[in-house]
C-alpha cells in the first residue's frame, strides 16, 4: 500500500481546514467561559433572597423522584430528605431567573461546566435532572407567579446563562453534517487532540477508547479491554501473515495487539495527529516496525483494491455521517479481498436518524462535532445493500455502561492530574458527558454492536459453521465452506 500521508487537499481547502480547526478548538475558551467563583455571591444572600430562591427551586423541582438538598452558595436552603443522595449548589442566583423563563437542560449543563452550579454527592442521581427538565414546563401563570421572586435575585458578573450561540455553534451550523475531508479532520482533532496525557489518566494500559468486554462484572478495566482486543481478533479469525486494516486506529491498541498476539501485518489510519504520534512511538518501543504501520489518512483516500484480508472499524463509523455510510462501505468493499472479513463496531441509537434532541445537541456542541448515530437495523441494511453478508451481530450495551463508569471513576480519582492537562471546564464536560452516557446505555436509549460481515465471494462461507471457536481457545486453521468449489 502506497503511503502519501494525508489525502489530497488544494490550498484553498487546506486554508479552510485550518480556519475550521481553529474555530472548533477555541470552543473550550469561548463557548463556556472559565469559572471564577470569586465573582459569584460576593455578598451573603439575604433571608428574603434565600426564601425567594427556595420557592423557585421547589417549583422547578416539583415532581422529581429523588429530591436533593439545596444550597445557595454556602447557605443550606432545604433538605427534602434526612440523607439526600446529592446536594445541588447554586453559586449564582441569576441562574434561577433564567430557569424560570426557560427551564432548559442545556442551560443546567452549561452552568455546571462553568461552576455556576455544582453537585456534591452522587452525580448519577443528579443527572436525573436532565430527564426531569426535558419534560418540565411552566405555564405563563406559573412564570408570572415566580417573576417577583426571580427579580429579587442578584445577578453576578457571570450573567448570560443561556445555551450558547457563540462561535463553535455557528461553525457547527455552517458545516453541519457536510462531512468533507476538512470538516471531518477538524471534528476528529477537536475531540481526540485534547491531550494524550489526559486520556492516559483514565483509559486502560492499552489505551483503548471504546467499549470494553467484561467476562465478569468485577473484571478490571485493563483486563476487560484486553478481553475486547482478543475478542475482535478471534472474530476476525486472524492468522499469521493476514493483512489487517484498522480504520480509526486511535492510539494503536488493536494493530499492536493483532501483530504481537496473532502475527498479522497491520495498518492503521487516523485523523488525529496526537494519536498518530503516540501510535508511532508505541510501535517503535514495542519493536513492531516490521509488522505495524500507521498513517494520517482519511478513509476516503485509501489506495488499492483487494489489499487487505481483514478490516476492522472500532468506534469510528459514528463520525462518518449517515449520508456518507454507503461511500464508507464502498471503500471497505474495494480494499477488502473477496471473502475477507469486516468487523464494524459502533454505537447505535434507539431511533432512526439523528434527530435534534437535548442529548444530540449537547454531544454535537461539546463532544463530537458532526457525530451521527442510527438504529442497528438500518446499519445492517446499509451493509447488506453494499454487498456484505452478515455473519454475526453482538450487542454490548451493558459492557459500555460498565466501561463508562470505570472511566468516570478513574477520571475523578485523578482530578488534580487532569487539571494539569486541561482546564476545569473541559474536565467538567468530560465528567458529565461520560456519566450521562453511562446512564443512557443502562437505560437502553443507546446501544453498541459488533457486526461481523464478509465481502461476498460466490457463495463461499468464510467463517466456521458455529461460533464455538470464539470461546474454545482454538481458531480453525482455515475457514469452512458450505460447498466444494
Amino acid at each position: 500500500m502506497q503511503k502519501s500521508g494525508v489525502g489530497h487537499v488544494d490550498r484553498a481547502g487546506a486554508k479552510k481546514s485550518r480556519l475550521l480547526h481553529r474555530s472548533l478548538r477555541c470552543t473550550r475558551a469561548t463557548e463556556v467561559p472559565q469559572m471564577n467563583h470569586s465573582k459569584t455571591l460576593a455578598q451573603s444572600p439575604s433571608p428574603d433572597m434565600n426564601a425567594a430562591a427556595l420557592r423557585i427551586l421547589r417549583r422547578l423541582l416539583a415532581g422529581i423522584e429523588r429530591q436533593p438538598a439545596l444550597r445557595l452558595g454556602d447557605v443550606l436552603l432545604h433538605e427534602f430528605e434526612a440523607h439526600p443522595e446529592y446536594t445541588l449548589i447554586i453559586r449564582d442566583p441569576g441562574l434561577l431567573r433564567r430557569l424560570v423563563l426557560r427551564p432548559d437542560p442545556l442551560l443546567l449543563a452549561e452552568a455546571y461546566f462553568r461552576g455556576t452550579i455544582d453537585i456534591e454527592g452522587d452525580l448519577y442521581t443528579a443527572l436525573g435532572l436532565k430527564a426531569h427538565f426535558e419534560k418540565f414546563s411552566l405555564s405563563w401563570r406559573d412564570k408570572l407567579a415566580l417573576l417577583r421572586d426571580a427579580l429579587m435575585l442578584r445577578v453576578s458578573d457571570q450573567d448570560g446563562l443561556k445555551p450558547s450561540r457563540s462561535l463553535a455553534s455557528r461553525v457547527a451550523r455552517r458545516f453541519s453534517h457536510r462531512h468533507s475531508r476538512q470538516t471531518d479532520r477538524a471534528a476528529i482533532s477537536f475531540h481526540y487532540d485534547v491531550s494524550n496525557a489526559f486520556y492516559g489518566l483514565w483509559l486502560d494500559a492499552e489505551r483503548v477508547y471504546s467499549c470494553a468486554y467484561f467476562e465478569a462484572a468485577d473484571d478490571t478495566l485493563d483486563k476487560a479491554q484486553q478481553n475486547k482486543l482478543e475478542h475482535i481478533c478471534r472474530k476476525l479469525r486472524l492468522q499469521p501473515g493476514d493483512r489487517l486494516l484498522d480504520i480509526g486506529c486511535g492510539w494503536g491498541a488493536l494493530v499492536c495487539w493483532a501483530a504481537r498476539e496473532h502475527g498479522v501485518r497491520a495498518h492503521g489510519i487516523t485523523l488525529s495527529q496526537q494519536q498518530l504520534d503516540y501510535a508511532r512511538e508505541r510501535i517503535r518501543s514495542e519493536g513492531l516496525q516490521d509488522l505495524v504501520t500507521v498513517e494520517l489518512r482519511d478513509y476516503r483516500d485509501l489506495e488499492g483494491t483487494a489489499v487487505f484480508d481483514k478490516v476492522s472499524s472500532i468506534g469510528m463509523f459514528e463520525h462518518v455521517g449517515l449520508a456518507n455510510l454507503p461511500a464508507y462501505y464502498a471503500v471497505v468493499q474495494r480494499v477488502l479481498r473477496p471473502g475477507g472479513l469486516f468487523l464494524n463496531h459502533g454505537i447505535t441509537h434507539d431511533e432512526e436518524g439523528w434527530n435534534r434532541t437535548v442529548a444530540t445537541e449537547f454531544i454535537n456542541r461539546y463532544v463530537f462535532p458532526d457525530g451521527e448515530l442510527d438504529c442497528v437495523s438500518n446499519i445492517q441494511l446499509g451493509m447488506e445493500r453494499s454487498g456484505f453478508e452478515i455473519h454475526d451481530v453482538e450487542g454490548l450495551r451493558p459492557h459500555y455502561a460498565l466501561t463508562l463508569r470505570h472511566w468516570v471513576q478513574r477520571l475523578e480519582a485523578r482530578r488534580d492530574e487532569a487539571l494539569q492537562e486541561v482546564d476545569e471546564v473541559t474536565f467538567r464536560i468530560w465528567r458529565l458527558y461520560m456519566a450521562a452516557c453511562a446512564l443512557e446505555f443502562e437505560a437502553g436509549g443507546t446501544g453498541i454492536y459488533q457486526i461481523l460481515a464478509s465481502k461476498r465471494d460466490d457463495g463461499r462461507w468464510p467463517v466456521p459453521l458455529t461460533r464455538r471457536d470464539l470461546y474454545s481457545g482454538t481458531t480453525p486453521s482455515k475457514p469452512m465452506t458450505v460447498r466444494e468449489k
